[in-house]
Protein backbone atom coordinates (compact mmCIF):
# COMPACT_ATOMS: atom_id res chain seq x y z
CA UNK A 1 0.00 0.00 0.00
CA UNK A 2 1.64 3.18 -0.81
CA UNK A 3 1.43 6.35 1.27
CA UNK A 4 -1.46 8.56 -0.40
CA UNK A 5 -3.65 5.49 -0.81
CA UNK A 6 -3.50 5.14 3.20
CA UNK A 7 -3.80 9.06 3.76
CA UNK A 8 -6.86 8.65 1.92
CA UNK A 9 -7.84 5.52 4.08
CA UNK A 10 -7.20 6.99 6.90
CA UNK A 11 -9.06 10.46 5.87
CA UNK A 12 -12.02 8.75 4.93
CA UNK A 13 -12.06 7.04 8.46
CA UNK A 14 -11.96 10.36 10.10
CA UNK A 15 -14.50 12.06 8.47
CA UNK A 16 -17.18 9.25 9.58
CA UNK A 17 -15.37 8.98 12.97
CA UNK A 18 -13.58 12.26 14.04
CA UNK A 19 -14.85 15.75 14.96
CA UNK A 20 -14.03 17.88 12.93
CA UNK A 21 -11.70 19.96 15.22
CA UNK A 22 -9.78 16.61 14.91
CA UNK A 23 -9.83 16.17 11.45
CA UNK A 24 -8.42 19.84 11.09
CA UNK A 25 -5.69 19.12 13.80
CA UNK A 26 -4.48 16.20 11.19
CA UNK A 27 -4.91 18.28 7.88
CA UNK A 28 -1.44 20.11 7.31
CA UNK A 29 0.45 17.07 9.23
CA UNK A 30 -0.68 14.66 6.22
CA UNK A 31 -0.62 17.65 3.50
CA UNK A 32 2.88 17.43 4.25
CA UNK A 33 3.22 13.39 4.78
CA UNK A 34 1.75 13.35 1.37
CA UNK A 35 3.76 15.43 -0.48
CA UNK A 36 7.04 14.03 0.26
CA UNK A 37 6.30 10.12 0.47
CA UNK A 38 3.31 9.71 -1.58
CA UNK A 39 4.37 7.29 -3.40
CA UNK A 40 6.24 5.32 -0.95
CA UNK A 41 5.43 2.21 0.08
CA UNK A 42 3.93 2.15 3.35
CA UNK A 43 6.02 -0.45 4.95
CA UNK A 44 9.18 1.11 3.37
CA UNK A 45 8.80 4.18 5.91
CA UNK A 46 11.58 4.43 8.76
CA UNK A 47 11.80 5.82 11.91
CA UNK A 48 15.10 8.42 10.98
CA UNK A 49 12.83 9.37 7.97
CA UNK A 50 9.87 9.95 10.05
CA UNK A 51 12.50 11.20 12.75
CA UNK A 52 14.04 13.97 10.03
CA UNK A 53 10.14 14.69 8.76
CA UNK A 54 9.27 15.95 12.64
CA UNK A 55 12.04 17.86 13.04
CA UNK A 56 11.54 19.73 9.61
CA UNK A 57 8.02 20.37 10.86
CA UNK A 58 7.98 20.93 14.33
CA UNK A 59 11.26 22.47 14.67
CA UNK A 60 10.67 25.49 16.16
CA UNK A 61 7.55 24.97 17.47
CA UNK A 62 6.71 24.03 21.42
CA UNK A 63 7.31 20.92 22.76
CA UNK A 64 3.86 20.12 23.31
CA UNK A 65 2.80 20.82 19.89
CA UNK A 66 5.85 18.53 18.63
CA UNK A 67 4.26 16.25 20.68
CA UNK A 68 1.26 16.19 19.74
CA UNK A 69 2.80 15.53 15.67
CA UNK A 70 4.60 12.62 16.71
CA UNK A 71 1.40 11.33 18.71
CA UNK A 72 -0.32 12.14 15.52
CA UNK A 73 2.20 10.39 13.43
CA UNK A 74 2.01 7.36 15.51
CA UNK A 75 -1.71 7.06 15.47
CA UNK A 76 -1.55 6.94 11.55
CA UNK A 77 0.71 4.22 11.58
CA UNK A 78 -1.18 2.15 14.11
CA UNK A 79 -4.63 2.84 12.40
CA UNK A 80 -3.01 1.83 9.04
CA UNK A 81 -1.21 -1.19 10.33
CA UNK A 82 -4.77 -2.55 12.30
CA UNK A 83 -6.49 -1.93 9.58
CA UNK A 84 -5.00 -3.07 6.77
CA UNK A 85 -3.66 -6.23 8.76
CA UNK A 86 -0.03 -5.15 7.52
CA UNK A 87 2.60 -7.60 9.29
CA UNK A 88 5.02 -4.34 9.61
CA UNK A 89 6.06 -3.08 13.02
CA UNK A 90 4.68 1.12 13.84
CA UNK A 91 8.55 2.91 12.80
CA UNK A 92 7.32 5.29 15.54
CA UNK A 93 8.00 2.83 18.02
CA UNK A 94 11.60 3.47 18.80
CA UNK A 95 13.71 4.72 21.14
CA UNK A 96 14.80 7.61 19.26
CA UNK A 97 11.54 9.42 18.52
CA UNK A 98 9.48 8.40 21.79
CA UNK A 99 12.39 9.76 24.01
CA UNK A 100 13.15 12.96 21.54
CA UNK A 101 8.90 13.93 21.75
CA UNK A 102 8.41 12.78 25.44
CA UNK A 103 6.09 14.52 27.47
CA UNK A 104 7.55 17.42 29.06
CA UNK A 105 7.52 16.88 32.90
CA UNK A 106 4.63 19.06 34.55
CA UNK A 107 6.06 21.43 37.44
CA UNK A 108 4.78 20.31 40.67
CA UNK A 109 2.33 22.87 41.83
CA UNK A 110 2.77 24.77 44.97
CA UNK A 111 0.62 24.83 47.72
CA UNK A 112 0.02 27.94 50.25
CA UNK A 113 0.48 28.21 53.76
CA UNK A 114 -2.92 28.82 55.65
CA UNK A 115 -1.56 31.69 57.27
CA UNK A 116 -0.54 33.25 53.51
CA UNK A 117 -4.55 32.20 52.64
CA UNK A 118 -5.53 34.04 55.90
CA UNK A 119 -3.77 36.92 55.29
CA UNK A 120 -4.77 37.33 51.37
CA UNK A 121 -8.27 37.38 52.86
CA UNK A 122 -7.99 39.65 55.88
CA UNK A 123 -5.70 42.07 53.36
CA UNK A 124 -8.92 41.83 50.23
CA UNK A 125 -10.71 45.14 50.51
CA UNK A 126 -13.54 44.49 48.60
CA UNK A 127 -16.49 42.52 50.27
CA UNK A 128 -17.31 40.52 47.47
CA UNK A 129 -13.86 39.21 46.68
CA UNK A 130 -13.13 38.84 50.18
CA UNK A 131 -16.52 36.67 50.36
CA UNK A 132 -15.68 34.40 47.35
CA UNK A 133 -12.42 33.85 48.67
CA UNK A 134 -13.80 32.75 52.13
CA UNK A 135 -16.30 30.19 50.19
CA UNK A 136 -13.64 28.44 48.31
CA UNK A 137 -11.16 28.63 51.21
CA UNK A 138 -13.05 27.56 54.39
CA UNK A 139 -16.10 25.99 52.23
CA UNK A 140 -14.42 24.10 49.61
CA UNK A 141 -16.24 25.60 46.85
CA UNK A 142 -15.25 26.41 42.89
CA UNK A 143 -15.41 29.27 41.88
CA UNK A 144 -18.20 28.05 39.45
CA UNK A 145 -20.45 26.99 42.50
CA UNK A 146 -19.60 30.33 44.49
CA UNK A 147 -20.85 32.63 41.61
CA UNK A 148 -23.97 30.58 41.64
CA UNK A 149 -25.17 31.63 45.23
CA UNK A 150 -27.53 34.01 45.72
CA UNK A 151 -29.28 35.98 48.63
CA UNK A 152 -32.21 33.65 48.66
CA UNK A 153 -29.94 30.59 49.38
CA UNK A 154 -29.10 32.21 52.61
CA UNK A 155 -31.67 31.92 55.46
CA UNK A 156 -30.55 33.07 59.28
CA UNK A 157 -27.11 31.13 59.56
CA UNK A 158 -27.84 28.36 57.00
CA UNK A 159 -26.58 28.45 53.34
CA UNK A 160 -27.77 25.96 50.83
CA UNK A 161 -26.13 25.00 47.68
CA UNK A 162 -26.98 22.86 45.08
CA UNK A 163 -23.84 20.89 43.80
CA UNK A 164 -24.36 18.93 40.91
CA UNK A 165 -21.79 16.28 41.68
CA UNK A 166 -23.36 14.66 44.01
CA UNK A 167 -26.51 13.91 42.53
CA UNK A 168 -28.35 17.29 42.14
CA UNK A 169 -29.21 17.14 46.14
CA UNK A 170 -28.61 20.64 47.79
CA UNK A 171 -25.78 20.74 50.32
CA UNK A 172 -26.29 23.38 53.48
CA UNK A 173 -23.11 24.71 54.61
CA UNK A 174 -23.71 26.05 58.54
CA UNK A 175 -22.12 29.40 58.88
CA UNK A 176 -20.27 29.78 61.97
CA UNK A 177 -18.20 33.06 61.84
CA UNK A 178 -18.98 36.08 60.30
CA UNK A 179 -18.16 36.14 56.75
CA UNK A 180 -17.84 40.10 56.26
Amino acid sequence: MKVKEAIALFRYYQQANQRKRTMESYRSLLQRFEQLYADRLINSMKSDELYQFLEDMTGRLAKSTRRLRYAQVKAFFNFIIDKCSLDMKNPCHTSLLSKTFRMARQAPRAILDKEIVDEMIYNTRDRRNRLILEFQTRCGLRIGEVLKIRASDVSERRLTINLGRNGGHPSIVQLTNPLV
